[in-house]
């Protein structure tokens, strides 16, 4: 599919994506399996002409909120599990609109409000409710929710003071690899809290792990687990091993299979949000994630913050470099733009609830 062909040949396999072009199992283990630094960078190659046709040069940038650590679930690959010895923090709220103060009139397009399974948002969910509700008034920009899995009626409520997207990732649809990473919790309760959160007009994301023991077999399993609920965003992170958890003594992967699967993620849901975050390898990791077909910024930061991440790569660093100015200066070196508010408002469907089509950029 993609080795031993000329670049005209690309050109032509791009627009076959963007005509409708569905990969088979068969395609993606090929694309799986590339190991030479030539097909990969042919395989971005044709990613990027995808994202362009769709999106042109414009990016989307998440601001990222992660205001608790504390968890009541045991996940084997997280920082932040119940059993891990670690410091932990629950941002109150005037902490919480300091932050939104510092990225207002930024280059954001939305708000990622993270936390774990915190059991004292998740007993009483109005707590978080009244969260969504103040950043919603303070910044006036969409709001993503991570709150990990709420039950429909909390789902509602959230929906109804002001949130937008739903990110609840499933990590793998690998049932087997599932339990061994998420230990203790339901598959199909993840499942339906994704389902139902569609069906009530939120944007979802879903999102896989690398590196944890998926093969080919079981990657291609979680890609089409993916394409099952149609969400709006998909992404995948490089796992890396945290200390104090069941799996820091694995050997970390670089993130060359992240970079393959971000591109074969762009040509299974070519018109879709994909994510290049910041907290694997900062904005240097930007770079290579946009270059195989990403198209959002996330974990942006205020300069001076202190907040938490999923992997953190920079938690002993001064200088985080994670704000939007410095974001949007690379991104500017790298011919791309922040799209407009309007841009990414119709791509959620702000005023009906429903995704709307970007306006078509000619290959």
């Amino acid at each position: 599919m993609i080795k031993n062909i000329d670049y005209w040949d690309l050109d032509r396999f791009a627009q076959d994506i963007v005509n409708g072009k569905q990969l088979t199992d068969g395609n993606i283990r090929e694309l799986l399996s590339l190991t030479e630094e030539e097909d990969i960078q042919k395989l971005h190659y044709v990613a990027r002409k995808v994202r362009d046709h769709f999106f042109g040069n414009k990016v989307f940038l998440y601001s990222f909120v992660y205001f608790s650590t504390y968890c009541k679930n045991n996940c084997a690959f997280c920082y932040y599990n119940k059993c891990n010895d670690i410091q932990r923090y629950r941002l109150d709220m005037e902490e919480i609109r300091n932050i939104c103060r510092a990225l207002k009139n930024e280059s954001i397009h939305m708000v990622d409000l993270t936390m774990g399974e915190d059991p004292y948002f998740h007993n009483d969910p109005d707590k978080f409710v009244d969260i969504v509700r103040t950043v919603k008034d303070e910044m006036e920009l969409p709001i993503m929710i991570s709150p990990g899995v709420m039950d429909d009626r909390t789902l509602s409520k959230l929906r109804e003071n002001g949130a937008d997207f739903l990110a609840l990732y499933q990590e793998t649809h690998d049932r087997e690899l599932y339990q061994k990473l998420r230990v203790g919790q339901s598959f199909e309760e993840r499942m339906h809290a994704r389902q139902f959160a569609k069906n009530i007009g939120y944007c979802v994301e879903d999102g896989i792990l690398t590196g944890v023991g998926n093969d080919i077999d079981s990657t291609i399993k979680s890609l089409r687990g993916m394409q099952k609920n149609k969400p709006d965003m998909v992404r995948v992170m490089t796992f890396v091993p945290q200390e104090g958890t069941p799996l820091e003594e694995v050997n970390q992967e670089s993130s060359f299979s992240e970079l393959k699967i971000i591109s074969i993620l762009r040509l299974m849901f070519p018109d879709r949000l994909i994510p290049a975050s910041l907290d694997l390898e900062g904005i240097d990791g930007m770079v290579h994630r946009l270059n195989a077909g990403a198209n959002v910024v996330t974990s942006i930061i205020p300069s001076d913050s202190s907040l938490e991440g999923v992997v953190n790569y920079d938690r002993e660093l001064e200088e985080r470099d994670r704000d939007p100015k410095s974001v949007v200066k690379r991104l500017r070196t790298m011919g791309m733009e922040p799209a407009s508010q309007a841009d990414f408002n119709r791509i959620i469907g702000k005023s009906t609830g429903k995704p709307v089509e970007m306006p078509v950029v000619a290959i």
